[in-house]
């Protein structure tokens, strides 16, 4: 009820002369006062203030986005392994023999990689140097194609002239220094993932506990249940994804020995990594393998482009539902909207962790959130 007005001090109603204070549904305010009894200045203040802070931390938070994304994925990775690791632990091994048994696995699985991808890249890059004398020799004959190539565009001409002047030196001496840096860049960035996952794997249960430090005492078994829940649903999101991900080098690799595509053993790891990658891995690396189809031949890139389509299909309604089922049970249309939602803020990095974070925010929904609506 809205309290009574005061009364006048016996002046009339029509005579009241303009009150130092002002009504405001029941609630008395000083004039030049806002909300609360605070001057307009102080909320302006306040405002004004808050803002600042704001856009203080979206600068901060941009300048160092790239180190996010880098502890984003080492923890996602950690995550991921987690179940490995947890598995060993189970069978009377200790937490860091079991973290350096997982470590000493994935660098064999890297170097075998390696041993897969160098080799041929390596004879490639021998191939092209023995080959260009040849090509040299056949720029100065008129009579190859390669020579009426060079009579028509006097391509030496003209790279001999940007030689002379400066220009092709500096920019080739400038993409070698960014070469240089993009290799630093990446090595320093392995190194950055590879110590905060080893550090995260080692001491997962402890940080789990520190979280759970800000939960109320009597939430604190719910919100672990709920945490270990999300964890193993991730785990098993990666368990599920890594076998389509074989299937899918072992289907590249038994095409390529079919067909006569070269290299088939480092094209299906190749093809496997890529499909880590949700929605756009399988696309990304069917075309790589098929621009080395048509070293074979143009029906045999035809094939293999045609290869592929089918294989996407194939993953999509009939591999990636099944092995997913006993994984994860989201809806499509929330993994396709997640990865390409990640995919624009993180890039590689935020398709990977699309689907994981679609899961957890999946499971607090209906823990907390279902379960009370459903109920009231």
């Amino acid at each position: 009820m809205t309290p009574a007005r005061p009364e006048g001090d016996g002046q009339g109603e029509g005579d009241r002369e303009p009150a130092q204070a002002s009504w405001d549904g029941g609630v008395r305010r000083r004039r030049g006062t806002g909300p609360g009894g605070r001057s307009w200045a102080a909320i302006g203040f306040g405002l004004g203030l808050g803002a600042t802070l704001a856009w203080l931390t979206v600068q901060t938070v941009l300048e160092v986005g790239s180190l996010l994304t880098l502890l984003l994925l080492a923890g996602f990775i950690a995550i991921a392994l987690e179940p490995v690791v947890a598995w060993l632990a189970r069978h009377r091994m200790r937490r860091s023999w079991a973290v350096a048994v997982v470590l000493v696995l994935l660098v064999a699985l890297f170097g075998g990689f390696l041993a897969l991808v160098v080799p041929p890249v390596a004879d490639e890059v021998n191939a092209l140097v023995k080959a260009a004398p040849g090509w040299l020799r056949a720029l100065h004959n008129h009579n190859s194609a390669l020579g009426r190539f060079e009579d028509r565009y006097h391509v030496l001409a003209k790279i001999k002239q940007q030689f002379s002047s400066g220009g092709a030196a500096s920019g080739l001496a400038g993409g070698l220094l960014g070469a240089g840096k993009l290799v630093v860049g990446a090595v320093t960035s392995a190194v950055v993932v590879l110590v905060v996952m080893v550090y995260v794997m080692v001491f997962l249960p402890g940080l789990k506990r520190f979280g759970l430090r800000f939960v109320a005492a009597s939430k604190r078994p719910h919100v672990q249940d709920v945490t270990d829940e999300i964890l193993n649903r991730v785990g098993r999101y990666m368990l599920g994804n890594v076998v389509t991900s074989v299937i899918a080098g072992l289907a590249t690799f038994l095409w390529c020995v079919a067909t006569g595509v070269p290299y088939p053993a480092a094209l299906g790891v190749f093809i496997a990594l890529m499909d880590l990658i949700p929605i756009v891995g399988t696309t990304i690396g069917g075309f790589v393998v098929s621009l080395v189809a048509l070293s074979v031949s143009l029906p045999i890139g035809l094939a293999t482009a045609g290869f592929y389509v089918g294989f996407r299909v194939a993953e999509d309604y009939l591999i990636v539902p099944r092995v997913m089922r006993f994984a994860v049970d989201v809806h499509p249309l929330v993994t396709v909207v997640g990865v390409l939602i990640g995919g624009a803020l993180l890039g590689i990095v935020g398709a990977l962790v699309a689907i994981p974070t679609a899961v957890a925010i999946d499971l607090v929904l209906e823990e907390h959130f279902f379960s009370r609506t459903d109920t009231s």
